[in-house]
């Protein structure tokens, strides 16, 4: 059984009980080693579906029954299947990033961001379909979200809270148009498909170690209350750069739309390059689920040679269990298949 299958590989970590310190390197190792972005996982009728930004296809799909061996999605062909073959009449190709799903009233939502094509700026859609693998179809004639005062907006993330209330969270891209960058937090309508209400700024690029760009909201109620998962700094890795800047931090807010403050031990994943613990460069864009009980972290690194230098230009899949410990996140050492 799935379940079974992925307490095992729990066990054979050492992290049935819960997050412990890795005892041989790497401290975090792919367990989808494809060129899979802005990773978000759905654990769906004994699977987990996970979603990536575009790779030639709108909407590529993988699943898994462990969390640890992967595939893509494919069709009667054999080939990758499309889980968006056509996008908002709103939207054009090659722009569609950053998609996540929510089962409401019985189908499922994708929140995604695409290219607007008369203000040529990213903007947030909504897709539905009755299957999590699709197709799904976008059916509104104008995005769900769109901030083109603010540079356009990216990375929508959707939350259920524990009273039901649905709220969605996103990025005003204001540096696509030389702004600051902000998230948001706003509600959603009970059926998922409009917003309501006025949106609130959660979080603001005014951290150091943001480097100006705060991005990719992951909001989460932990036992000590909600926490909002984000990106931030430059996401890629130059060649010239011995590391990737981009990391991920957390904020404590006092309800699903704050106040919201940064937490001072930010960030709490970023890149490295040890002899021990082995080599992470630009661990970020997070989403966090539970399955067998347990709180994991979903997040994409690049891939890096043996010498942790850029390898080429391809973002792997990673999972970590999360846990909290005096309201904190612990990230545990990844998830990664048992050894022979």
């Amino acid at each position: 059984m799935p379940l079974a299958l992925l307490r095992l590989a729990l066990s054979a970590l050492g992290l049935a009980a819960g997050a412990a310190a890795a005892k041989e390197p790497p401290l975090f190792v792919p367990v989808f080693e494809e060129d899979f972005a802005d990773p978000f996982i759905l654990p769906h009728g004994g699977e987990f579906i996970a979603y990536a930004t575009n790779r030639g296809l709108n909407l590529p799909m993988a699943s898994s029954r462990d969390l640890v061996h992967w595939e893509f999605v494919r069709d009667p062909a054999g080939k990758p299947r499309d889980g968006m073959p056509e996008l908002g009449a709103w939207a054009k190709a090659d722009f569609t990033w950053a998609p996540e799903v929510m089962e409401v009233g019985g189908r499922f939502l994708l929140y995604y961001t695409a290219r607007h094509r008369k203000r040529n700026l990213q903007c947030i859609g909504v897709a539905a379909a009755a299957d999590p693998r699709g197709p799904f179809r976008d059916s509104a004639a104008e995005p769900l979200v769109c901030q083109p005062e603010l540079g356009g907006t990216i990375d929508a993330d959707p939350f259920r809270d524990e009273d039901g209330k649905l709220y969605l969270y996103y990025k005003s891209d204001g540096n696509n148009v030389g702004k600051g960058t902000t998230i948001w937090g706003q509600r959603l309508a009970a059926d998922g498909l409009s917003v309501v209400g006025p949106a609130v700024a959660l979080v603001k690029d005014d951290k150091p170690w943001e480097s100006k760009l705060v991005e990719a909201p992951t909001m989460v109620r932990s036992p000590a209350g909600h926490r909002l998962f984000y990106s931030a700094a430059y996401y890629g890795w130059n060649a010239d750069e011995r590391l990737s800047p981009y990391a991920t931090g957390y904020a404590v807010c006092a309800g699903p739309l704050g106040p919201c403050e940064d937490a001072p031990e930010n960030p709490i994943l970023h890149s490295f390059n040890d002899r021990q613990a082995g080599c992470l460069s630009g661990p970020g864009h997070p989403s966090v689920f539970r399955a067998a009980g347990r709180s994991f972290i979903a997040f994409h690194a690049w891939a890096a040679t043996k010498g942790c230098r850029k390898a080429d230009e391809k973002r792997f899949l990673y999972i970590a269990p999360l846990g909290f410990k005096d309201g904190k996140p612990v990230i545990g050492p990844s998830l990664r298949a048992a050894r022979p």
